[in-house]
């Protein structure tokens, strides 16, 4: 069994209700139709009844199990916007103001679907734009209390390769953070160590990676902050098995570990690569999908109260369909 099949399995033991926002794109109900057939979630989409059995039935798709909620006409509509109401008026949002948001944005509808428990979690961003959803994920769900900072993770699964967990991988920040601190990397890098450990159910190995490998080359700002954050990593989490700086080839080919850093407990066995920036984990996971073949799933969250995760607007319907096995079972773990 592979690994997104694993995961639909552990979605199936509790079904939970996810909510999918831009339901005008075939690709989202080709998802729908999957995970209704399959039987691992419970899904609703958000929009005009019509015009989304209209787009099913001409892409002969079967999402009779769904339902339907129209943020125009729906009853849930009054309360969602009285509910966003109350969490954004110290901001100075009127109830008007309000209610033309959630009646007129699928993404917040949906958010606020999950935040009054209608619905245990939303995957979009198929169409919107990474910061359309965070935006309308932290103005309605907010953050979990427990964790530091907020960020976003690709799970890479990558055919025939014996690094990482057998070819899985954890790949952050790729979608949130821009150019974090040395402690927030830090903090990104034990979250991404727990998500690894609750998803795949393996021990994490934690690389902050960088150009240099326990300075291989000329210190620099980039290189300093990444050191900084293993020492900051270390200091804080002692039991969490995190070593850098490294390069991604002496993180997870032994032979090269053997060479550059023989003394890690981490090197030539990492699953979780923590990125220096947003920019260097964003074009690793996109090179890595493309080049590799490899399937990647997300950027999916950490640190919100309840899962709302994002898409590649590249994604396909496969993806999508395993967004929302990965964020049923997320769901199921923040209510253990």
């Amino acid at each position: 069994m592979n690994f997104i099949e694993s995961i639909k399995e552990r979605a199936r033991e509790k079904l939970q209700t996810i909510v999918l926002a831009e339901t005008e794109d075939a690709r989202v109900l080709k998802a729908a139709d999957i995970a209704l057939r399959e039987s691992y979630a419970n899904i609703i989409l958000v929009g005009e009844e019509q015009r989304i059995n209209k787009i099913a039935s001409e892409n002969n798709l079967d999402i009779h199990q769904a339902r339907i909620i129209d943020p125009k006409i729906s009853e849930q509509t009054e309360l969602l916007a009285s509910e966003f109401y109350e969490t954004r008026k110290h901001k100075g949002m009127t109830l008007e103001e309000a209610h033309q948001i959630i009646s007129g944005s699928p993404l917040y509808f949906g958010c606020m679907l999950v935040k009054v428990g209608i619905a245990d979690g939303m995957v979009a961003g198929a169409v919107y734009t990474s910061s359309d959803l965070l935006r309308a994920a932290l103005q309605t769900i907010k953050t979990d209390k427990t964790i530091k900072v907020a960020s976003s993770f690709i799970l890479m699964d990558v055919p025939d390769c014996g690094y990482g967990e057998n070819g899985l991988f954890i790949y952050a920040d790729a979608g949130l953070n821009q150019n974090p601190t040395s402690e927030q990397l830090a903090e990104i890098a034990y979250t991404s160590a727990e998500t690894f450990r609750s998803l795949i159910k393996r021990e994490p190995y934690v690389a902050m990676l960088s150009h240099s490998t326990f300075a291989s080359a000329p210190d620099h700002p980039d290189i300093i902050k990444v050191r900084d954050a293993v020492k900051y990593a270390q200091a804080n989490y002692p039991l969490l098995k995190v070593d850098g700086e490294l390069q991604l080839d002496a993180a997870i080919i032994p032979e090269v570990a053997a060479k550059k850093a023989p003394n890690s407990p981490v090197a030539g066995r990492a699953n979780v690569l923590v990125f220096p920036d947003l920019d260097s984990g964003n074009i690793a996971y996109k090179i890595t999908e493309r080049l590799a073949k490899a399937k990647a799933y997300g950027p999916i969250t950490q640190g919100l109260l309840k899962p709302i995760n994002d898409l590649s607007r590249g994604c396909n319907a496969e993806d999508i369909a395993g967004a929302i096995a990965i964020t049923a079972v997320q769901a199921i773990e923040k209510n253990k």
